[in-house]
C-alpha cells in the first residue's frame, strides 16, 4: 500500500471540500482544479493497484462518461421541454386545489406524494416527475425555488428507505447480502424506515426551509407574481376561441385571467358593466391582464404574433404559429426615445424588427383605449413578442432598452400532449425496467428537440456546468481513493477502534461512519463497500445480520450532506439553484437526525 498517494489523496479532497464551502470560487471552478490536481498526481507520480493496473488519466476523466451524470443532464433537458410547453399546468393545478389557497399547503401535498411514490419507484424517476410540477407550481405561486427543490430530493430519500425496491442502494445491499446466503425480504426494513422517514420528514418539511435562503441576483427563470398588470387588444374574427361568447353578471367567465375593458365595435365603444353583450366577428377586445396570462393566450391561440421574414413579408400561415423559438419580453421606452409620442399602430416595431407589440404597462394611469390608438410615452414598459433572434435585435437600442432578464419562450401548449407522452415514457418504462434510465433520458432528450417541443438553444441553456464539472471532478476522487485503498484504510480502521464495545455502540458507530462516506463517494459506491464489512462484524459478534444490513442502508441513503451523494440531489442542484454549502448546512442536521432516530430504533425493533 502506498501510503503517499493515500495521504495526497486524502488532502486534495479534503481542499476541494473547503474550496466548495467556502463559496469564493465558482463551483465548477473548484471542480476544474480539484480535477486537474488529480491527473497530475497519477501522471507525475503513477501508481499501480492491488491488482496490477495503473491508475491513469483515462480513469480519472471516466466520471463524465458516467451513466449517471448523463442521465442527469438529459432529464433536466426533458423537464425543461414539459416546462416549456405548459404540460404541467393541470396537474399543478390539481395538487393546487387540493392543497388550498396558500402555497406552502400545495408544496407539501406534492412533497408527501412523491415521499410516498418513492417507497414503491426507483427514486430518481419519482424525483423526475415532480421537479416539472414543482416548477410550476413554484412559479405560480412566487415561492421561491430554493424551499421546494432540495426538500423534494430530500423526501424521496426518505421515503425510498422504507421498502426494499425503494431505492437501487437497497438492493445493493441486498444482492450483496445474497451472495452471502442472506435473503432481505419486501418490508424488512420497513418499520425502522417509517419511524425515520417520518422524524426525518417533519424536519424536512417544518425546519429545513428556514436553512435554504435564496441569493438575490441568482439566475434562474423570472417568477412573475402576477402583479404587474399591462393593457392589450384582441381581435375577434372568424373561427376565434372567443367569438359568441356572452356576458354574464358584466364579465365574461371564458376569457380567463384577461380582464375586460372595453369593446370597440363599429368605431363605437362599449364599456363595463358587459350586460347581455356577445362578442361578434370585427369586435376589439381591450383587456389588462398579467404577462402569463397574455403569454397563456398567445399559446392558446387567441392572440396572434405575426413575424417578417428576411425579405420583409409576411410568412403566411406560419406567422400564427409558436414555434419553440417564438419569445416574449418586456422593453422599455427610453427619455428621448424616438418612439414617444408615435401610436403604437404606427410604431414601426413590426416591420424594423419583426417584432409584434402585445401590451403597455404605464406607471401613471392605465388609459381606457385602443392599445393601437394610445400615444407612448418615456417609461412605458412594453409588451414584446418575436421570434427569439429578432428580440436579440433589440440590444444595445437606446430608444427601446430591453429588459434582459424578461426574455422568456412562449409555452407551446399544442405541443403539451407530445411532451407529457415522451416524459410519461420515459418514467413507465424505467419503473418497469425495461430499459436503462440513461438509455430513456437520452432518448427522451432528444426526442423533445426533434419534435420541436424545445430548441437547440434552450436544451443546451438547461444543462448546468456546475454539475456536469462537480460530477466529474468527484468521481476522479472516489476513484482515487478506492483504487489507492484510502477507503478500505479508513473503514479497517473504524472497524478496530470499535473493538470491544457494545454492539449497539458499534452499530450506531458503523452508521455515522457509513453515513460519512455516503456523501463523499457516492450511495452506491459506499453501499458495496460497506455491505460485507457489516456481515463480518456481525459474524463476530454472533449476532443476526439484520440489523447490520438495514444499519448499511439507512446510512448509505443518508448522503444529504453534499450534491453528489445521490443523484435525485443532483438533478434538483439546477432548479433550485443551490450551492455546495446549502446542501450542507441543510443536510448535516438531517444526517444526524437520521443517525439518532436508527441508534435509538435499531436496539428496540431488533431486540439486541
Amino acid at each position: 500500500m502506498d501510503l503517499l498517494h493515500i495521504w495526497l489523496t486524502y488532502a486534495l479532497i479534503l481542499v476541494s471540500i473547503v474550496g466548495y464551502a467556502l463559496e469564493r470560487w465558482p463551483i465548477e471552478g473548484v471542480a476544474a482544479a480539484s480535477l486537474s490536481a488529480f491527473l497530475l498526481l497519477f501522471s507525475v507520480f503513477p501508481y499501480v493497484d492491488a491488482s496490477g493496473d495503473r491508475v491513469t488519466s483515462t480513469d480519472l476523466l471516466a466520471g463524465f462518461a458516467n451513466p449517471a451524470l448523463i442521465t442527469v443532464l438529459c432529464l433536466l433537458i426533458v423537464g425543461q421541454g414539459l416546462f416549456a410547453t405548459d404540460a404541467m399546468a393541470r396537474p399543478t393545478a390539481w395538487l393546487t386545489r387540493i392543497g388550498g389557497n396558500a402555497g406552502a399547503g400545495a408544496v407539501a401535498v406534492v412533497l408527501i406524494s412523491a415521499a410516498t411514490l418513492s417507497a414503491f419507484l426507483n427514486n430518481t424517476p419519482v424525483v423526475v416527475i415532480f421537479i416539472p410540477i414543482l416548477t410550476m407550481l413554484a412559479t405560480q405561486r412566487g415561492i421561491s425555488p430554493a424551499h421546494v427543490f432540495m426538500p423534494l430530493s430530500f423526501l424521496s430519500i426518505l421515503g425510498g428507505m422504507t421498502t426494499l425496491i425503494g431505492s437501487s442502494t437497497n438492493l445493493l445491499v441486498a444482492g450483496v447480502a445474497a451472495r452471502s446466503g442472506i435473503t432481505l425480504d419486501f418490508f424488512d426494513i420497513t418499520v425502522p424506515g417509517l419511524v425515520i422517514a417520518v422524524v426525518g420528514a417533519i424536519y424536512v418539511i417544518r425546519v429545513m426551509p428556514r436553512a435554504l435562503t435564496p441569493r438575490a441576483g441568482q439566475e434562474g427563470r423570472v417568477v412573475d407574481p402576477g402583479g404587474k398588470q399591462f393593457l392589450g387588444e384582441i381581435d375577434i374574427t372568424r373561427g376565434h376561441s372567443f367569438l359568441g361568447l356572452r356576458a354574464r353578471s358584466g364579465l365574461f367567465p371564458g376569457l380567463g385571467d384577461l380582464m375586460p375593458r372595453m369593446i370597440i365595435r363599429n368605431e363605437a365603444t362599449i364599456l363595463p358593466p358587459f350586460d347581455d353583450i356577445q362578442l361578434s366577428v370585427g369586435d376589439r377586445l381591450i383587456v389588462t391582464a398579467t404577462r402569463r396570462a397574455f403569454s397563456r393566450a398567445l399559446s392558446r391561440g387567441n392572440l396572434k404574433v405575426k413575424t417578417l421574414d428576411p425579405s420583409g413579408g409576411e410568412q403566411g400561415d406560419r406567422a400564427n404559429k409558436i414555434g419553440p423559438d417564438i419569445v416574449m419580453a418586456e422593453a422599455v421606452v427610453a427619455p428621448g426615445s424616438r418612439y414617444a409620442g408615435r401610436t403604437m399602430q404606427y410604431s414601426g416595431l413590426r416591420t424594423q424588427f419583426g417584432i409584434t407589440l402585445f401590451g403597455l404597462q404605464r406607471k401613471s394611469r392605465m388609459a381606457r383605449a385602443a392599445l393601437s390608438e394610445i400615444r407612448l410615452e418615456p417609461g412605458d414598459t412594453l409588451l414584446l413578442c418575436g421570434r427569439e433572434q429578432n428580440i436579440s435585435a433589440l440590444r444595445g437600442n437606446h430608444d427601446l432598452l430591453l429588459l434582459e432578464y424578461s426574455a422568456q419562450p412562449v409555452p407551446q401548449s399544442a405541443k403539451a400532449l407530445l411532451a407529457t407522452a415522451i416524459f410519461l415514457t420515459i418514467v413507465a418504462l424505467s419503473a418497469a425496467g425495461l430499459l436503462p434510465i440513461e438509455v430513456l433520458a437520452v432518448s427522451g432528450a432528444i426526442a423533445m428537440v426533434m419534435t420541436g417541443c424545445l430548441t437547440i438553444g434552450e436544451a443546451a441553456r438547461s444543462i448546468d456546468r456546475s454539475i456536469f464539472m462537480l460530477v466529474g471532478a468527484s468521481i476522479a476522487a472516489a476513484t482515487a481513493l478506492e483504487r489507492t485503498g484510502g477507503a478500505n484504510l479508513i473503514a479497517d480502521g473504524v472497524v478496530q477502534a470499535l473493538a470491544g464495545a457494545a454492539p449497539v455502540i458499534i452499530l450506531s458507530g458503523l452508521f455515522l461512519v457509513v453515513a460519512v462516506f455516503t456523501n463523499l463517494l457516492s450511495n452506491n459506491a459506499t453501499a458495496v463497500l460497506f455491505t460485507p464489512i457489516a456481515l463480518d462484524i456481525a459474524a463476530n459478534l454472533g449476532s443476526t445480520p439484520e440489523p447490520w444490513l438495514a444499519c448499511v442502508i439507512f446510512a448509505a441513503n443518508a448522503s444529504f450532506a453534499s450534491p453528489i451523494g445521490y443523484q435525485t440531489n443532483l438533478l434538483v442542484m439546477g432548479p433550485g439553484r443551490y450551492r455546495f454549502m446549502d446542501f450542507v448546512k441543510a443536510g448535516v442536521p438531517l444526517v444526524i437526525i437520521v443517525w439518532l432516530t436508527f441508534s435509538l430504533i435499531a436496539p428496540i425493533y431488533y431486540a439486541f
